[in-house]
């Protein structure tokens, strides 16, 4: 705890080591967005989403459409569904619930994402294992591949009863910074002394890594249909992938290619569970039930990044960039 009061990273949503706790609402959001997202990614777009919506009241009131289109980009988007949900469901309350046994029951908040506000925002004395915290235990107790659960029994016993958050960020800053994934800076490290895979000579090999699983591959088609100046878009269902984002119109996506006329682009996007690619198609007519969109500002459109991805393919096309 002492090595982290001098190395603390700074970041919009923490408060100093050994002050009072961050506002519960920055905690909240900020570990939401942080789920399989980087600290990098996260931290300009979190600090876009406190200016415009200042406290969870002011989130809670916004519309699914104005959450969604500042989440494009983020990934993962049933978190931005989940956070709409959260935010109403808090605002009626009146409060965040203060103890992760209150917060797993607020939807879309799980298992790490309670313990992280409990501890960090209320001093609840619980342990978040994120990748970072289960590779610093692992490698602490020489533990091959342990599961959450293990890693909290033999965790939950050093948390200091008055300082629960600030451990918690102690060691999510040790993994990311010191105790990486490859060539670990042990000898910079507090807990060199204590570590088993330290003194083993051998911290790499722990924890060991998981097998990968076999991601499969799908095929999509996207139209590109504009007149003028504007571009044809329509919003995806709200369930399943992308659910509720702008997108370019187009057929559902399936495991075969789908048959259609020269694809004047193809991107390649992946996603958690598998990999696409998505063919861009010159379409004159528009499509489902939509809008058009200034080309010019397409940036503004909250396109998730395959879209947009897509969008841009096309504007660096001659053939797609000219008006129709």
């Amino acid at each position: 705890m002492k090595h982290y009061l001098g190395t603390a990273r700074t970041l919009p949503w923490r408060a100093a080591p050994g002050t009072n706790a961050p506002d519960p609402y920055r905690v909240w959001l900020s570990e939401v967005m942080l789920q399989q997202t980087t600290v990098t990614t996260v931290t300009p777009r979190f600090n876009r989403f406190i200016e415009r919506w200042p406290t969870i009241e002011d989130l809670a009131a916004a519309s699914d459409k104005s959450i969604l289109s500042e989440w494009a980009g983020l990934g993962y988007y049933a978190r931005a569904r989940n956070l709409i949900a959260c935010a109403r469901e808090i605002a009626a309350r009146g409060s965040l619930p203060n103890t992760a046994e209150e917060l797993r029951k607020l939807p879309g908040v799980g298992e790490y994402t309670s313990a992280a506000v409990a501890a960090i925002a209320f001093g609840e004395r619980v342990l978040p294992v994120d990748t970072n915290i289960r590779r610093v235990a692992a490698r602490l107790f020489a533990m091959e591949q342990p599961t959450d659960s293990q890693v909290r029994d033999v965790m939950t016993p050093l948390i200091p009863t008055d300082r629960a958050g600030d451990f918690a960020q102690a060691l999510m800053d040790l993994g990311a910074t010191i105790c990486r994934p490859a060539k670990p800076l042990c000898s910079r490290c507090p807990l060199a002394p204590d570590c088993t895979a330290f003194a083993l000579g051998q911290p790499e090999l722990f924890p060991r890594p998981k097998a990968r699983k076999h991601r499969p591959h799908r095929h999509g088609t996207a139209w590109w249909t504009r007149r003028g100046d504007h571009l044809w878009l329509v919003r995806r269902p709200d369930h399943g992938i992308l659910g509720g984002m702008a997108a370019l119109p187009g057929p559902d996506w399936t495991d075969t290619p789908h048959p259609h006329g020269p694809a004047l682009a193809r991107i390649r996007h992946v996603f958690t569970h598998f990999s696409l690619d998505l063919d861009l198609v010159s379409a004159s007519e528009p499509v489902g039930d939509g809008w058009w969109h200034p080309v010019d500002d397409i940036d503004s459109a909250g396109l998730p990044t395959l879209y947009l991805k897509a969008a841009r393919a096309a504007l660096a096309t001659p053939l797609f960039d000219a008006a129709a």
